[in-house]
């Protein structure tokens, strides 16, 4: 069933409104770097928070969930959801510190707080491997999801699909060019309520089909361990339940949100949202988006997807492997009627747009103030060009490297792991590096680098792997993954953890310290806690009641998660556990944060 004319003229109407949010902020994106890429350091904490969760709420990202719901039940979530405690301690604690910083990107932090030819080239090679390399990947996932939706709904072979994504690119690249951050955020806000409103219809419509025949009817056709909120260890198959070893299970929930590196949900803030941060109109602004962001990211968006996904295991039971992403889309197709069809496109086409234009703005100010100004400015020949023009070609230059790199990429839970792994160790370093003066630049580069390291070793070992496996009989074969423990999810993340935190506490002791006015400058100007020796004394008073907030916080969201889950699925008094945690969650967080002064 192809669209309607009413579908389009839907579609047209929200790209053409999209483009006037642009034009109405073309004068602030002009104005020089910081109106182009932080909107003036201007916007109110609803606006920064809401863009935050735009951003996040990709058009891959639905697709994604299909795909762990089908693998795992909904259990399989916790490999996302697992970055909550991650998220609330950025925000509690590191907010406030990204927006006194004062600096215009995350990876110009490296300036005010290394110093030596370390920082110059961490500074570079964070520009290079984060705004380009890393910003490439997620453009390319995010591309794959766009491509699935053209696919399934306009039968698109797949040799000519890259030119329709290129050309929905051509369309991003001018509208966020056009204005700057501001116009994206405001654009933002738009898409994603309209997204989130096409969600919630598209489920309500799906799971109260005849085919399912409500929540009742999907329960009865499905296994009762695919609606199981939390993982269990031995459990195994696509829909029987979220079957994990003890080790991952721990790496899951207790090692994941503070020591792998992770767009979004980086420890300690970073990339577009440490960008969010910097750009609000004062410190309690950024707490407030990032607060917010962390209720809306886990509470307000899972659900939907979660039961369309479940509907859709019952509907197109023939799906397996990366097709496993098809069902939610082709959800879309067949039981939405004329009009509701084309608002869903649109919800798709606006988390699509959203998560882009983002991209492609936040990797363009690592590219000119981290790359270009610094490094290449300096030894070339006036080109006549301003700053927020070079953010422009950057834009542009960006976009096409995304389109080409799509070409490579086949699923998207797979880059999502790759990414995990590959930043496994990271964390801890980009959360101490605030609050103790022995972290250097040479601690950072080596926990960089060590988890690459480590990743290609275990690479190396699963082609042996595979190479040695064949022809072995069972009793063999299950010696040989015993003995290579290792290439379980969460055994790797572990082994990278240690090794990289290793590596970067040793090189941390042994490598010379940062210079010491480099450590008063950046103690005097953004006042961390923690422990500053003789370059500054710190006030840990507040601390401890900001942990206990922190805590708080974290059981808050999770209950107000379960509680929706258990209202949709199950029934009120299923929930009643869950509401009063979380009103006790809420209660805690209040009190303790008055404490320790976070909304001061």
């Amino acid at each position: 069933m192809g669209l309607s004319p009413l579908d389009w003229i839907i579609i047209i109407t929200f790209i053409l409104f999209s483009i006037g949010i642009s034009w109405r902020y073309k004068k602030l994106g002009e104005s020089g770097l910081s109106g182009f890429f932080l909107g003036g350091r201007n916007l109110p904490w609803y606006l920064a928070g809401l863009s935050m969760v735009a951003t996040t709420f990709a058009a891959d990202t639905p697709l994604a969930v299909a795909e762990l719901v089908a693998q795992g039940g909904i259990a399989k979530n916790w490999l996302w959801w697992n970055a909550l405690a991650g998220g609330v301690l950025t925000a509690i604690f590191f907010a406030r510190l990204w927006r006194k910083s004062g600096v215009l990107t995350e990876v110009e932090f490296i300036n005010i707080r290394y110093s030596g030819k370390g920082a110059r080239f961490l500074r570079g090679f964070k520009a290079v491997y984060l705004g380009i390399f890393i910003n490439a990947m997620i453009i390319a996932w995010v591309n794959q999801a766009f491509i699935t939706l053209l696919q399934v709904f306009f039968d698109i072979p797949s040799d000519q699909v890259l030119w329709y994504v290129a050309g929905g690119m051509l369309l991003i690249m001018f509208y966020s060019g056009l204005s700057g951050l501001k116009g994206i955020a405001v654009t933002d806000s738009f898409q994603f309520i309209i997204a989130m409103l096409g969600c919630i219809i598209l489920a309500i419509i799906v799971l109260n089909s005849p085919e399912i025949g409500g929540v009742s009817g999907l329960k009865a056709k499905l296994p009762p361990a695919a609606f199981n909120f939390f993982p269990s260890v031995g459990d195994s198959g696509a829909v029987a339940g979220f079957g994990m070893t003890v080790a991952t299970m721990f790496t899951y929930v207790g090692v994941l949100w503070w020591s792998c590196w992770y767009p979004g949900a980086e420890p300690g803030g970073g990339g577009y949202i440490a960008q969010r941060m910097m750009s609000t109109k004062g410190e309690k602004d950024s707490v407030f988006a990032t607060l917010f962001f962390q209720f809306a990211h886990y509470c307000l968006r899972p659900w939907p997807w979660i039961i369309v996904a479940l509907c859709a295991l019952v509907l197109y039971p023939d799906l397996d492997g990366s097709e496993q992403k098809f069902g939610f889309v082709m959800a879309m197709k067949d039981f939405l009627p004329s009009g509701l069809r084309g608002m869903l496109l649109v919800a798709f086409l606006g988390a699509y747009m959203s998560t882009i234009s983002t991209q492609l703005n936040w990797g363009a100010s690592y590219v000119v103030n981290d790359l270009y100004n610094p490094f290449i400015k300096p030894s070339v020949k006036s080109s006549g060009l301003g700053d927020v023009a070079i953010s422009r070609i950057a834009t542009v230059i960006l976009g096409v490297l995304g389109v080409y790199i799509t070409s490579f990429v086949e699923t998207i839970t797979g880059v999502w792991e790759f990414i995990f792994q590959c930043g496994a160790g990271l964390g801890l370093v980009l959360i101490v590096r605030w609050f103790w003066y022995k972290v250097n630049v040479w601690a950072e580069i080596s926990a960089t680098l060590a988890p690459f390291v480590v990743y290609g070793g275990i690479y190396l070992k699963r082609l042996q792997f595979n190479a040695l496996h064949e022809g072995l009989a069972s009793e063999e074969l299950q010696s040989l993954q015993n003995e290579m423990w290792y290439f379980d999810f969460g055994s790797g993340v572990l082994l990278s953890v240690l090794v990289t935190t290793i590596v970067w506490v040793s090189v941390a002791y042994l490598t010379p310290q940062t210079d010491p006015e480099k450590l008063r400058s950046f103690f005097a100007k953004v006042r961390p806690a923690g422990s500053w020796g003789e370059f500054g004394t710190a006030d840990n008073s507040n601390v401890f009641p900001l942990i206990i907030a922190w805590i708080c916080a974290v059981v808050m969201i999770y209950a107000m998660l379960f509680a929706f889950g258990k209202i949709i699925l199950f029934t009120l008094s299923d929930s009643i556990p869950y509401i009063i945690a979380s009103v006790v969650g809420f209660i805690g967080f209040r009190y303790f944060a008055g404490k320790g002064e976070l909304f001061r």
